[in-house]
C-alpha cells in the first residue's frame, strides 16, 4: 500500500470514523442510553490520536493553529483505551454476570485514568518527551494484561453480543501487529514505514462496523424482549378475565337451577351447594381484590421506565411483574398457600412497589430457625394488604430511611406470629393528613382481610388476633407502625 499520509485513505478513514462519533452522539440525545455516548467518545479521541499525522490539505490547515492537537498524542491514545473498556464492560453488562470481576477491573482502570493524569502533570511542568514515553509504555503494558482478564471474562460470558466485542477487537489486534511488524520491516531496510500505517486504518474501520452492527443487535433484542414481555402480560390478564367470567357464569347456573326446584328437600341441599359455594366465591373475590389496583399502579411505573428510554429496567420489571401475576392466577385457584410462597409473592410484590421510590425502601425478612415455611397453611395475600398500608401510608411521605421489617416465629403450638414494622410517619399523622385532602378514600383491604381470617379461623379450633401498635420514642414522637398478627396452624 502506498503512503496512506498523502493518498488521501488516512483522510478517508477520519472521515469514517468522525461520522460514526457524530452519529452516535446524536443516538445518545435521542435515546439517552450512555452506550452510544461512550461509543461517539471512542471514535472521536481515535480521530484525535490520529489527525496529527496529516501534512496537507484543508484539515492540516484547519487544525495546523491548534498546537494542542500535536502537543501530547499519547494522550489521545490512552483515552480512547480507557473509553473502550467502559464501553466493552456496559456494551456486554459485565456488571451483571461478574459483578466481583466488574469491581477490580474498573479499579484498574481508575488507577490508569489516575497514572495518566499524574504523568501529563509532570510533563507540564518538566517538558521531558522521555516521560511521556516511558509512562506510555508502562500504559500500554498494563492495559495488555487487563485486556487478557478481560477477555477471558468475556469468553465465558453467556450474553450473544460478546461474539461482536470479540471479533472486532480481534480484527484490530491483527490489523495493528501486522501494521507494526511491516513497520519494522521498512525501518529495517532503511524505506519509508509510513505505508504500514494503512493496515491500521484498515483495522480501525472494520473494529468500528462491527462494533456498530453489535450495537444494533443490541437495541433489536432489547425491543423484541420488551415486546415479548408485553404480549406474556396481555395473554395472562385475558386468563384472568376468563377465570372471572367462568365463575360468574356458573353462579348464574346454580341459582337458575335453584329458582326450578320444586321439592323442599332438594331445595334445601341446593341451598346449602348455594351457600357453599358463593363462600368459596366470596373468598376468590377477596383474594384478588388488590389485582386491578396493583396491575394498574406497575403498569404505570413500568411505563416510566420506556418513557425515559430506561429499556433494560423495563424488561428487567416486566419480567418480575409476570412472574408475580402468574403467581397471583396460580393462588387464585387456591383457598390456602404455603407461608413459604407468601414470602416469595410479597418480596416480587415489594420489588415490584418499590420501583416508585426508586428503590430507596430497605426490605428486611427475619424467619425463627424452629419454624418450616413450607408446612404451614394460610390464606393466600392475607399479608399483601398490611405490607401496603406500610408503604403507602406510612413511608410514602417520608424523605428518607425507610425501613420494612417482618418477623415471623411460631407462638406457643398453635399460631405463627408474623409481626410487619415500618418506621413510617406513624398512623396519628397519616390520618391527619387524610383528613386534610378534599377527595377521601376509604381502605376496604383490612376490612376484608379480617373476614378472610375470620372464615379461615372457622377451620380451626383458635381464633387469629390482628393489633395495631403505635411506635414512639422518648419525646413521644411517632417512629413507626407495628402490626402483629398471630394465625392459627395445625
Amino acid at each position: 500500500m502506498s503512503d496512506p499520509f498523502q493518498n488521501g485513505f488516512l483522510l478517508f478513514t477520519l472521515g469514517i470514523l468522525s461520522i460514526l462519533s457524530i452519529y452516535h452522539t446524536l443516538l445518545y440525545f435521542q435515546n439517552k442510553d450512555k452506550l452510544y455516548l461512550l461509543y461517539g467518545a471512542y471514535t472521536f479521541f481515535i480521530v484525535l490520536s490520529q489527525v496529527n499525522h496529516i501534512e496537507q490539505g484543508f484539515l492540516q490547515d484547519l487544525i495546523g493553529p491548534i498546537e494542542f492537537i500535536k502537543y501530547y498524542p499519547e494522550l489521545y491514545t490512552e483515552t480512547y483505551y480507557i473509553l473502550y473498556v467502559f464501553f466493552a464492560f456496559k456494551f456486554l453488562g459485565l456488571k451483571n454476570e461478574f459483578p466481583r470481576w466488574h469491581g477490580y477491573c474498573i479499579w484498574a482502570v481508575y488507577f490508569l485514568i489516575f497514572f495518566c493524569f499524574i504523568k501529563f502533570i509532570i510533563y507540564l511542568f518538566s517538558a521531558n518527551y522521555e516521560i511521556v514515553r516511558t509512562g506510555y509504555f508502562f500504559f500500554v503494558s498494563f492495559m495488555f494484561v487487563l485486556s487478557i482478564v478481560v477477555y477471558v471474562l468475556f469468553f465465558k460470558m453467556k450474553n450473544p453480543l460478546r461474539y461482536y466485542m470479540i471479533v472486532g477487537s480481534l480484527l484490530l489486534l491483527v490489523t495493528s501487529y501486522s501494521s507494526l511488524f511491516i513497520h519494522t520491516q521498512l525501518v529495517s531496510s532503511n524505506q519509508d514505514p509510513e505505508p504500514a500505517y494503512g493496515i491500521l486504518y484498515i483495522g480501525f474501520i472494520l473494529e468500528n462496523i462491527v462494533f456498530s452492527l453489535g450495537l444494533g443487535q443490541k437495541q433489536k433484542l432489547i425491543l423484541k424482549e420488551r415486546d415479548h414481555s408485553q404480549q406474556k402480560l396481555i395473554l395472562q390478564l385475558q386468563e384472568n378475565e376468563l377465570l372471572r367470567q367462568k365463575v360468574q357464569q356458573q353462579l348464574k347456573d346454580d341459582v337458575a337451577y335453584l329458582s326450578k326446584t320444586a321439592k323442599t328437600k332438594k331445595m334445601e341441599a341446593l341451598k346449602a351447594k348455594y351457600d357453599k359455594e358463593l363462600s368459596d366465591l366470596k373468598m376468590t373475590s377477596l383474594r384478588s381484590q388488590m389485582n386491578p389496583h396493583f396491575i394498574f399502579n406497575s403498569l404505570n411505573s413500568i411505563k416510566r421506565y420506556i418513557i425515559d428510554n430506561e429499556k433494560e429496567n423495563a424488561v428487567y420489571y416486566l419480567n418480575k411483574f409476570s412472574k408475580l401475576i402468574r403467581k397471583i392466577l396460580a393462588t387464585t385457584a387456591q383457598k390456602e398457600i404455603t407461608l413459604a410462597d407468601e414470602m416469595e409473592t410479597l418480596e416480587l410484590y415489594m420489588n415490584i412497589e418499590n420501583i416508585r421510590f426508586n428503590n430507596e425502601i430497605e426490605y428486611s425478612i427475619n424467619i425463627d430457625k424452629g419454624l418450616n415455611l413450607g408446612t404451614i397453611k394460610i390464606p393466600s395475600l392475607i399479608l399483601q394488604p398490611f405490607l401496603e398500608n406500610a408503604i403507602w401510608h406510612g413511608l410514602a411521605l417520608k424523605k428518607e430511611n425507610k425501613k420494612i421489617a417482618i418477623d415471623l416465629k411460631r407462638h406457643r403450638k398453635s399460631h405463627v406470629k408474623i409481626e410487619i414494622v415500618d418506621n413510617g410517619i406513624g398512623r396519628k399523622r397519616s390520618e391527619e393528613i387524610k383528613q386534610k385532602k378534599i377527595h377521601k378514600r376509604d381502605s376496604m383491604g383490612i376490612k376484608l382481610t379480617r373476614e378472610r381470617l375470620s372464615k379461615f379461623s372457622e377451620a380451626h379450633e383458635n381464633d387469629y388476633s390482628l393489633t395495631f401498635l403505635d411506635l414512639i420514642d422518648e419525646n413521644e414522637l411517632a417512629t413507626g407502625t407495628k402490626v402483629i398478627l398471630k394465625i392459627p396452624i395445625n
